[in-house]
């Protein structure tokens, strides 16, 4: 065996070795640093994320039967039991309210909520910093900025909106990670630095493009910024739920590396974890997260920065159960959110950014006061 080959060798078996640290190791050393102090099992995460779908299930059915227009509960619960395919003594009128308005709705809620919750613990884990969230660092507005710019100068195109918004959160994502980018490389404070200076740049952006607007719209951009629901297609839809199943799934596998990230990036590389590629990973999977969301319903806020927190206080900060749980947690809080928005002033509709906002500022402070 030459010297090359038993060097490749030599590594290869110390890299094996230290992935080879048991969960007893991992878990003793994330207690002693006061990151965790609960055991989490595969079987405790199936019940947990079991007893939220369920959960989510029941809310999604029951926010369906609320709004402005009063349906029968009995012949919409029947309705909804057959997935449509009985009427269940529904008018034609009545199935359009339930099937073509509220549901699509709840469903775009329940997608968006779950991006932005995943996105949000998949930062706060990764950078460390309980104040990381796509809007702090700059994601969102980044987004908003390229579905703005679809829709003033390529509107006609309907899957111009999620592209560009998909390029502008990754190119804010770009930016953000090379303005941190310094001779120690880019710390958790340089990171939320450059969100917060990328942040203040992108926002004069949106005031600039909406200049170029007509009156008429002006209004109509102005509320879709503070989250809108209602003007998304079927196509959208399908989208923002697709990403959202597919990029909650990749990010909680690598919930492991994520868990181990948070001892730091030094403690993380020498158990095995390649920081590089899964820093890499998180950021674009969670832009793109950030930009179907914001694509589809404009900018909804506190949705990664609170529900991260509960659930931590809910259920320990182990990524593993942590992040699944945020995607539910999420699609949960911005359907009832949404819900308020569309029955609190009926028949008109308040943003459901506003709610959002109007729910999630005090919980969050309540949740520093208590920590």
């Amino acid at each position: 065996m030459g010297l090359r080959s038993w060097h490749a060798l030599s590594i290869r078996k110390f890299t094996e070795k230290m992935m080879e640290v048991s969960d007893e190791a991992i878990w003793k050393t994330r207690n002693s640093r006061g990151i965790d102090g609960s055991r989490v099992t595969f079987r405790r995460t199936l019940f947990v994320c079991g007893f939220l779908m369920f959960g989510l299930l029941v809310i999604v059915i029951f926010m369906s039967l609320l709004g402005s227009e009063k349906l029968p509960a009995q012949a919409s619960l029947c309705a909804l039991l057959t997935f449509g395919k009985s009427s269940c003594g529904l008018t034609a009128d009545q199935e359009a309210i339930l099937f073509d308005i509220r549901l699509p709705r709840i469903l775009l809620g329940a997608a968006v909520g779950g991006s932005l919750a995943v996105a949000g613990a998949s930062y706060q884990s990764m950078l460390r910093n309980p104040l990381a969230e796509p809007y702090l660092l700059g994601i969102s507005n980044g987004a908003a900025v390229g579905t703005m710019i679809a829709l003033v100068f390529l509107g006609a195109h309907e899957w111009s909106r999620p592209l560009m918004a998909f390029s502008g959160a990754l190119i804010a994502t770009f930016v953000v990670y090379r303005l941190a980018q310094g001779r120690t490389g880019a710390t958790p404070e340089r990171l939320i630095l450059a969100g917060v200076i990328v942040t203040t740049f992108l926002s004069s952006a949106i005031v600039f493009v909406t200049t170029l607007m007509d009156a008429t719209r002006i209004r109509s951009f102005t509320f879709w910024l503070l989250g809108d629901l209602s003007g998304t297609t079927t196509n959208l839809l399908w989208l923002a739920l697709l990403v959202a199943v597919a990029g909650a799934v990749v990010l909680a596998a690598h919930a492991r590396s994520l868990n181990l990230l948070m001892l730091g990036e030094r403690d993380a590389f020498d158990l095995g974890v390649e920081v590089s590629r899964v820093r890499l990973v998180v950021f674009i999977v969670a832009s793109l997260l950030v930009g179907s969301s914001v694509a589809s319903s404009g900018s909804v806020g506190y949705v990664g920065l609170v529900v991260p927190h509960l659930v931590r206080l809910s259920l320990g900060s182990d990524n593993r159960i942590t992040v699944p749980a945020a995607a539910i947690c999420g699609a949960i809080f911005v359907v009832v959110a949404d819900t308020i928005a569309r029955i609190a002033i009926a028949p008109r509709e308040l943003p459901v950014g506003a709610i959002t906002a109007l729910i999630g500022a005090p919980l969050f402070v309540y949740l520093l006061r208590r920590r």
